[in-house]
């Protein structure tokens, strides 16, 4: 008897809205609110992000009959610090003034929960394909949160979106929102509206149940 295929699509998905890494899950909270000041910042770390999840969970996915249980979680870290070594790499070698930006934060992608939550949760326990479809919508989903953030930093705290002006000379450019504090706010705005967005869904839900 056949199995049925895998549900790529569900895998993929589920990083991005059901599970998604910023908004539902709250994980990687550093990068998010350090490094979001400007869009493009935000859509490098995520891109760098992205990268390393996705290659990495494809190589522990396929070494996942080898590794010693003992030692998993070491091998792990090993396997994804060799993929953040070659972003660290080719942001410095593309842009300097990128990886000045985005200083440290590149090298703690290593220690990212939300690369070794998959990898020890989802990549371990599946093979390659599908592990490296699950960390690609983590990671597509990751990026969409620093975007979202990022945009909404940069727009009002510069008057720009990805370095280009979007307002007059007369903007005054809210400065709290390129600080510490601007991060915790918009944050905060986002979690509140998906969390609006989910009671919505829930109340018409249980209208329906209760008309039908």
């Amino acid at each position: 008897m056949s199995q049925s295929p895998p549900r790529t699509w569900d895998e993929f998905m589920e990083g991005i809205w059901r599970q998604n890494p910023v908004f539902v899950m709250v994980l990687g909270m550093c990068p998010t609110l350090a490094v979001t000041v400007s869009g493009v910042n935000a859509l490098s770390m995520g891109v760098a992000t992205t990268f390393v999840l996705v290659f990495s969970c494809g190589l522990i996915s396929l070494l996942r009959k080898l590794i010693p249980k003992e030692v998993r979680i070491a091998t792990y870290i090993v396997i994804i610090a060799t993929f953040v070594t070659v972003v660290d790499y080719v942001i410095q070698a593309v842009s300097l003034a990128l990886y000045d930006a985005l200083g440290a934060f590149i090298q703690l992608i290593v220690v990212n929960c939300i690369i070794l939550g998959r990898a020890e949760a989802h990549a371990s326990k599946t093979p390659p394909g599908v592990a490296m479809i699950n960390a690609l919508g983590m990671g597509v989903g990751f990026t969409i949160g620093l975007l979202a953030l990022g945009t909404v930093r940069e727009i009002f705290g510069a008057g720009t979106l990805f370095g280009v002006a979007l307002f007059g000379e007369s903007f005054q450019p809210w400065v709290v929102m390129v600080l510490p504090p601007g991060g915790f706010f918009v944050l905060g705005s986002w979690l509140l509206f998906f969390a609006a967005l989910e009671r919505r869904k829930q109340r018409k839900l249980a209208e329906a149940t209760q008309n039908a």
